[in-house]
């Protein structure tokens, strides 16, 4: 059962709640009692109030705040398009922090543009998006918080699709499934992205980074993934080109064909993930291929520190030599060691969240 997260909300005035008259002798009943959370993971703070996730991400994508100086928008609508819908609200090129006031599905047609300074937050509704997906091409500081994605069909159809020059993006805590394509896809000199507590399951090809060995300028991505659920998806965990990835607190099981692997040029550094393999034990794959400005084909780079493997889970570090220092780079990153307890806390806390008492910040008009 996952955990519920419960949210502050402003204090409200006299005027919207009228004084009742005090009994001689008040009673309270006792605090309730919450149980603590199996394991302590990121970002338990970000929900006190509607917008103090804006800039709090780990990683690469930490300085991505989103909407955060834009007014809030409320969507009415799970209409694909029109005033109060999402679309609507996305396609805006002013910065927008989106709500919804209403839960259920939002079957789409076409993919959602998402332009830049926005927040599409699903915290305190529960929205699910079908048939196609998000397309975020050459924005900026872009949060997507909290949203279901499922059933995306046709060709080239993702659940989020980056490309052409996109930056500061996070996208926390959604869940993602069964497209015919990938669920999230990185390309076209995408980069400072974070992908963290999210939950991905039924599905092949689960995460590109780095679409061809032609597209030698995807050396600029960089991309951090952490204290993800990659829940039986077949492949790609993700695969890398050209691009540097931080994976760290992750649990990946069950994989069909490989959990994590590097191709041309990339470098990938796995700190503490846990890797449970079902039928197939080979965690770590290396794939040649030639860019398009050398005269060789190479594989990427994968260096492993204290990663877990368990049920004959094999990892073999390759070329780490090379690979980047998070450190270095003064990222800021919380990491764990690999415990079970750590496994509970990604299980129960990756992917959508039923988020309590943000529900008042949809009945606040035009803040």
């Amino acid at each position: 059962m996952r955990r519920l997260l419960h949210l502050c909300s402003p204090r409200r005035s006299k005027q919207q709640w009228p004084q009742q008259p005090v009994p001689p002798h008040p009673t309270f009943p006792p605090p309730p009692i919450v149980p603590p959370p199996p394991h302590h993971l990121p970002y338990h703070n970000v929900d006190v109030h509607l917008q103090a996730i804006a800039g709090q991400a780990e990683g690469f994508g930490c300085h991505s705040v989103g909407g955060l100086h834009g007014e809030i928008y409320h969507v009415t609508t799970l209409n694909e398009d029109g005033e109060g819908s999402l679309r609507f609200a996305c396609k805006s090129n002013k910065p927008l922090w989106i709500v919804f006031d209403v839960s259920g599905i939002i079957k789409l047609s076409s993919a959602i543009r998402v332009q830049s300074y926005k927040t599409v937050d699903g915290r305190g509704q529960r929205v699910k998006i079908m048939g196609k997906g998000f397309q975020l091409r050459e924005c900026e500081h872009v949060i997507i918080c909290n949203l279901e994605f499922e059933g995306g069909r046709g060709d080239d159809v993702d659940a989020m699709q980056l490309k052409s020059n996109s930056k500061h993006i996070w996208i926390d805590r959604c869940s993602l499934s069964d497209y015919d394509d990938g669920l999230i896809d990185i390309r076209r000199q995408c980069t400072d992205i974070t992908v963290s507590k999210c939950h991905f399951f039924n599905h092949n090809k689960t995460m590109l980074i780095g679409a061809d060995p032609s597209h030698v300028d995807d050396q600029c991505i960089r991309v951090t993934i952490h204290h993800c659920f990659f829940d039986g998806t077949r492949q790609r965990h993700p695969r890398v080109r050209f691009g540097k990835v931080h994976l760290y607190n992750n649990y990946t099981q069950d994989w069909g064909i490989y959990a994590v692997c590097a191709s041309v040029e990339s470098q990938v550094l796995s700190q503490c993930n846990i890797y449970e393999a079902g039928s197939k034990k080979k965690a770590f794959e290396y794939y040649f291929e030639k860019a398009s400005d050398k005269h060789m084909e190479a594989s990427g780079s994968i260096c492993s520190e204290g990663d877990m493997f368990l049920n004959g889970a094999v990892g073999v570090s390759k070329n780490s030599e090379p690979v980047f220092r998070p450190e270095a780079l003064s990222l800021r990153c919380s990491i764990s060691h690999c415990t079970r307890d750590l496994v509970s806390g990604i299980r129960s806390l990756a992917g959508w969240q039923q988020v309590l008492g943000i529900t008042f910040f949809s009945l606040i008009k035009n803040l």
